[in-house]
């Protein structure tokens, strides 16, 4: 039985949370070998193709369902990419990376002991503010997933992005400012 989803219904609702999850694990460098909405279109392909495979009731268990199949996909193109040998260790590490990046966002908007209604507020809103970060410019989006999403700091992101930490701070103010001004736009 395929789950009642929120919204249309359909898979491609996730699209924009896949592709933040996607981006977030390639980082800048390997942006220019491997598409984050290539990787994100394959793996709603695979879903459709295989949907009476799920056996999940829940948004949240389409989410981590789709999260799985996105970690396989991100293995195959960091594989290919990278032209080295299969390495269950890598490959194993990225969908715990995947997994925690989700969490971070999950968490970011979760409390455990919450309802079930609110727990799907909550994931509608997660899927906003993933629609919301698609509208940010590229670089502040960027810095906004690798502070709040990878933990890192400002002068990490700096390194990461080629930067000094106080254009880092700049970005992450003006995205955040503006990600806010997208959110309540929408509300």
């Amino acid at each position: 039985m395929v789950p009642e989803l929120p919204g249309d219904g359909r898979l491609d609702q996730f699209r924009s949370y896949l592709k933040f999850l996607a981006r977030v694990q390639l980082g800048p460098r390997l942006r220019s070998k491997v598409d984050d909405s290539d990787l994100v279109q394959q793996t709603l392909l695979a879903a459709h193709r295989a949907i009476g495979e799920f056996r999940g009731t829940t948004p949240e268990e389409m989410a981590a369902w789709l999260r799985q199949i996105l970690a396989r996909n991100l293995t195959h193109a960091v594989r290919d990419a990278h032209r080295e040998k299969r390495d269950l260790k890598r490959e194993q590490s990225l969908e715990a990376m995947l997994s925690e990046s989700s969490s971070r966002l999950e968490g970011w908007l979760a409390d455990e002991r919450s309802s079930p209604s609110q727990r799907a507020q909550r994931n509608e809103h997660m899927l906003r503010v993933a629609n919301a970060l698609e509208e940010l410019p590229a670089a502040q989006r960027d810095a906004i997933a690798l502070h709040f999403w990878q933990g890192l700091s400002p002068t990490e992101i700096a390194t990461h992005l080629d930067r000094t930490p106080a254009a880092v701070a700049g970005l992450l103010l003006r995205g955040l400012k503006k990600l806010r001004s997208v959110l309540a736009d929408r509300e």
